[in-house]
């Protein structure tokens, strides 16, 4: 199937009703703290402390919960906004958050022991000993705090990627473990049934869209097209090919250029997945992903055993070519980065001019290169490949060098998908040389360590 039969739209209004509805989540939650005011919140410094701590609980809670649902999985939702820009908006709130919640753990804590003119330490101990559901909350502050620090670039970039899941997937733990002492204890909601009903249906269709789109919808899609390797194919040295094989895959609506989560049942894969994008366009019968040597699980799917069955959770992405508008596409990849850059010729052949940039250090980086050039060979003029192997010294990725190499690259559709810093040059090229942000199409692989 080409880009020329592919329904999808990547529509900005997608991004403005999501928006729309975040703010208008914003705006209740806000009310909440609004209506159960009294004149008792401001008649001393220190109740005014504690009014701040519990408005920073409110909206740093708020935006915990619609930081887990942006990363719900939601078809609708992935569509309309695209899945790179809800992770970077689940990446912008959940700092915040958890700088809001601890504000208000603090202020909470100060306000009180003001009021009642007694030490901090002594304060903590009053809350943890005389009001509900304490030591849950307090646990639950604690292990945010643990999936706050794994979450920033430098601490992400030294551990794996399974034991940084592990420790992020605390982050629902962390929320389900504060839900109690807030709906016991806060003053917004004692005594309002509305304000307790909002934040409790607001928690109900958090736990809900992540049971149903995270866990049951996977599984049953997995079971019904009964996914299985069919064979391991050693591509080069570290880098292995995984072909499955499995029913009716129409089902799963896949694209070149997406991704799935992939789970392996077999020892060392089982308990949780992985992210691979498809590195050839998928079939009715056959998905392939190809993956470069990079860590522990990686290295070890060159051992899979045909027959392994295979559950699948996705697609995900938006790095697909219903995207482009243009007749002319330029395709850069770099590194892994190249097995969606790989499917996504398949998706363009014979519907669009294409100009595939394969950035490596070395030749043996050259992954699938036969096969890009056995599509180039056989797409009758219409694919040009260019092989860029060397330091970045050689092949600078600025505005002259691509504009030298691909004279159309201003008036083309843009993909590039690859460590940062090559879709950062390509970006800066691109809009060094005019190109409209929304022919611009970009995924980077620096998620983490694989």
């Amino acid at each position: 199937m080409t880009a020329a039969t592919r329904i999808y739209k990547h529509s900005s209004a997608g991004t403005d009703w999501a928006a729309l509805m975040m703010g208008g989540g914003l705006g209740l939650t806000l009310a909440l703290q609004l209506t159960t005011v009294r004149l008792s919140d401001f008649n001393t410094f220190y109740a005014v402390v504690v009014s701040i701590s519990r408005l920073a609980a409110l909206v740093g809670t708020y935006f915990a919960v619609i930081g887990i649902f942006l990363v719900a999985r939601i078809p609708w939702v992935e569509r309309g906004v695209g899945h790179d820009r809800l992770v970077t908006w689940h990446r912008t709130l959940g700092p915040w958050s958890l700088y809001l919640i601890g504000a208000h753990v603090f202020l909470i804590i100060v306000g009180f022991a003001g009021q009642d003119s007694i030490p901090l330490y002594k304060e903590l101990w009053e809350f943890l000993t005389k009001y509900e559901w304490m030591w849950f909350a307090l646990s639950g502050f604690m292990l945010m705090v643990l999936a706050g620090v794994t979450s920033y670039k430098k601490a992400r970039a030294k551990m794996s990627y399974e034991t940084w899941w592990m420790v992020h997937i605390l982050t629902y733990a962390a929320v389900a473990a504060s839900f109690m002492h807030q709906i016991v204890n806060g003053s917004m909601f004692i005594g309002h049934p509305l304000n307790r009903a909002y934040w409790i249906g607001l928690y109900v269709a958090m736990a809900a869209a992540i049971i149903y789109w995270r866990f049951w919808v996977p599984l049953y899609r997995s079971m019904k097209v009964n996914l299985r390797v069919s064979k391991v194919v050693i591509e080069g040295p570290g880098v292995v090919s995984v072909i499955m094989k499995g029913r009716n895959l129409h089902q799963l609506a896949a694209q070149g250029g997406q991704f799935f989560g992939w789970r392996f049942l077999a020892r060392g894969h089982a308990l949780m997945s992985h992210p691979y994008s498809l590195s050839a366009a998928p079939t009715e019968k056959h998905l392939r992903i190809t993956v470069k040597d990079l860590g522990d699980h990686s290295r070890s799917l060159a051992f899979l055993k045909p027959g392994t069955r295979v559950f699948v959770e996705g697609p995900y992405g938006a790095f697909t070519a219903g995207r482009s508008t243009q007749p002319h596409v330029v395709l850069v990849g770099g590194g892994v980065g190249i097995t969606p850059i790989r499917a996504l010729m398949d998706e363009f052949k014979g519907g669009a001019q294409i100009d595939v940039i394969f950035r490596a250090s070395k030749e043996e980086d050259l992954v699938l290169k036969s096969e890009m050039d056995y599509l180039a060979n056989t797409s009758e003029g219409s694919m040009r490949i260019h092989y860029l192997v060397g330091s970045r010294k050689n092949h600078p990725m600025d505005a002259n060098s691509l504009k030298a190499l691909v004279p159309q690259f201003a008036d083309s559709d843009i993909y590039i998908c690859g460590p940062e810093p090559l879709v950062s040059a390509v970006r800066k090229a691109a809009e060094d040389l005019g190109v409209p942000k929304n022919r611009f199409h970009d995924e980077a692989f620096a998620f983490h360590k694989e």
